[in-house]
């Protein structure tokens, strides 16, 4: 099918889009870059310096600022708020002035819808993080984790986990 940009979307000559990706409706994507297969969802933002792996689906209303490296194989739910200032103000932001500090997400990572990620948190490969959930500190790789502030719950390579995705790869 090839690429696909919605005639609504506003997406910056500097963007770097990969192979059969897709930005769906109303989606404001600025200098970043976007990998083979992977699909930006209507009403998203995704700013500057972003870079987004391959095979990855990013649902609706999802917010992801500067300095935000988000793996392969990655699900991200509507409406996730990824956040990159541990002390934002106004005068900062208008000045330049704000201090970045990245969100790491690793490969084959799923985050439920209205997921929170505070600024310099890294989210292990494999790990789910329920819907929800503010995730303010660093969750190791094939976490399951939940809660406001997320923490972890289980692990993703045991049961109950493993058995919901036998069954969701059989339905496949």
């Amino acid at each position: 099918m090839g690429n696909y940009t919605a005639p609504t979307a506003i997406v910056r000559e500097d963007v770097i889009l990969g192979r059969d990706s897709k930005v769906w409706h109303f989606c404001n994507i600025y200098g970043c870059k976007i990998g083979d297969n992977s699909q930006v969802g209507s009403y998203s933002e995704v700013k500057s310096g972003v870079v987004i792996g391959d095979n990855c689906r990013i649902q609706p209303y999802v917010f992801i600022p500067e300095g935000t490296h988000i793996g392969n194989n990655v699900f991200i739910g509507p409406r996730v708020t990824f956040l990159n200032d541990k002390f934002p103000t106004a005068r900062k932001a208008i000045e330049g002035t704000w201090t970045l500090d990245s969100v790491v997400v690793e490969d084959d990572v799923t985050l439920g819808g209205n997921v929170t990620i505070n600024p310099g948190v890294k989210i292990g490969r494999g790990s789910f993080i329920g819907a929800g959930s503010v995730v303010t500190r660093d969750v190791p790789e094939y976490s399951v984790a939940w809660g406001n502030p997320a923490r972890v719950h289980g692990d993703a390579r045991t049961e109950p986990y493993t058995s919901k995705l036998k069954s969701e790869r059989a339905k496949a």
